[in-house]
């Protein structure tokens, strides 16, 4: 199934086109949010903070994955637009050539430095054991991680948002199973559940990479090559600012945990179960961002520049309406989710999380129009601009919370520090967004070239 994202009204196209990518990003956080429930309610609260504690170092091998995904599917999308169908099959070879090289090398850098890395972010004594156990695990699976983002970007990039989705709804609920039976069944403990994603992502993956293979081979062409150092070079263009920025964000996750780390494993095991649940709500609009990249790439490589307008507003309209019931959910029921993590949480954990909850959730509104914006920015290719809104919330986040988290705030400096960050962030990329060609109808011409 590939569709065409350069014909039709923009809102009735991005709507259709990102509705499943929505549903798929809810149950790939169910992957992560199944690790945690299963962790607190059946083995306890060390569990779900050596879980939540590991989840911030796995973060950076998925900016990777993640930067990957991004290049190819960028690409993909404007030689699909362009009907460049010989271009497009090299560029999905070349750029699974390059991340087979790439998770090679962050695979042993991985299982060399694990516990490094785990003390970099003052890991606990009582939760080393647990949070290298599962770490060790993750690593082996991360060919699975790599392969099935670059599945999901092509997808993606011929306009098909339907098929990821089925793949992640039967992985991810088999995740749940799999999670409770090693657990409580096997008695397996941490391992148990780094196990269960480790298996059902490597059958998700190996099933997705066979389907994009068979839909591309149902793509006639003439012979095309597997490599090529300029489409390399393309997909670098996109894939590296993409790795850069997702690796500093995780850089600064790790650095916040270290922060969080010092205040004991019961504001541990609140942040960590809070966190999966904001980490679900950026997700799906970094997910919906992606599929507004999608559509911009191909109207790009289609040379439809006005219709990159019509996109934004649908994409605000998408993430407001999203917004609105998980700032009511959180804030006003955010204690009873947290229930669900934490089997008799203690009290410092329980307020721990509402704490975060609240103070984030209203400013959902905000940050979500950032990645509208930022997703039109990656399509056109101006990533010098998204990286520079990118940057400097990262360093005010970071810079604050360990800044604030020494003042009598405590714990509650740390989270304040994201809605700060956050607004200044929205404020340029919205400039950067209005400063592009497509707002000025006198400009606009049939190039591919947007920056």
């Amino acid at each position: 199934m590939m569709n065409d994202l350069t014909v039709g009204k923009p809102e009735a196209v991005l709507w259709k086109f990102c509705m499943p990518l929505f549903g798929s990003v809810v149950f790939q956080q169910l992957y992560n949010i199944a690790d945690s429930f299963v962790a607190g309610k059946f083995i306890g609260e060390n569990a779900l903070a050596a879980v939540g504690n590991s989840y911030e170092v796995t973060l950076i091998f998925i900016a990777f994955a993640f930067g990957c995904n991004m290049g190819c599917s960028v690409i993909v999308s404007q030689f699909f637009g362009a009907k460049r169908y010989g271009e497009m099959k090299t560029a999905v070879y070349t750029a699974m050539i390059t991340s087979a090289v790439i998770c090679i090398l962050l695979m042993a850098v991985g299982l060399v430095f694990c516990d490094s890395l785990l003390g970099v972010i003052n890991t606990p004594e009582e939760l080393m054991i647990d949070s290298k156990l599962y770490l060790d695990i993750y690593i082996w699976g991360l060919p699975f991680v790599f392969f099935y983002n670059i599945a999901t970007g092509i997808f993606s990039a011929l306009g098909d948002s339907k098929t990821p989705f089925y793949f992640l709804a039967v992985s991810s609920t088999s995740n749940i199973a799999v999670d409770i039976l090693f657990v409580t069944v096997f008695r397996m403990g941490v391992s148990g559940v780094a196990w269960a994603t480790f298996l059902c992502q490597g059958i998700s993956c190996m099933a997705a990479v066979f389907v994009v293979f068979q839909r591309l081979a149902g793509i006639e062409t003439d012979k095309v090559p597997f490599f090529s150092i300029d489409i390399l070079k393309r997909i670098m263009t996109v894939a590296v600012p993409s790795i850069l920025q997702q690796s500093f964000i995780s850089v600064g996750n790790i650095i916040i945990q270290g922060t969080i780390n010092g205040f004991g494993s019961g504001v541990m095991a609140g942040y960590s179960a809070a966190v999966k649940l904001n980490n679900l709500v950026i997700t799906s609009f970094t997910t919906l961002g992606n599929g507004i990249s999608n559509y911009t790439a191909q109207n790009i490589g289609a040379g439809k520049l006005p219709r990159i307008r019509g996109g934004f507003r649908a994409g605000i309209k998408m993430v407001w309406m999203l917004s609105a019931p998980l700032f009511v959910l959180y804030f006003f029921a955010g204690k009873w989710i947290l229930y669900a993590f934490i089997d008799d949480p203690t009290a410092l954990a329980l307020q721990t999380g509402i704490s975060f909850l609240r103070i984030l959730s209203p400013f959902y509104f905000i940050i979500s129009m950032k990645f509208v914006a930022d997703g039109i920015l990656r399509g056109a290719g101006m990533m010098g601009k998204f990286m520079t809104a990118t940057f400097l919330d990262l360093i005010l986040r970071v810079g604050l919370a360990i800044l604030l988290s020494h003042t009598i705030l405590k714990e509650i400096g740390i989270w304040c520090a994201w809605p700060i960050g956050w607004i200044v962030a929205v404020i340029l990329s919205l400039a950067f967004y209005k400063s592009g060609r497509w707002n000025d109808l006198e400009k606009v011409e049939s190039g591919k070239n947007v920056e």
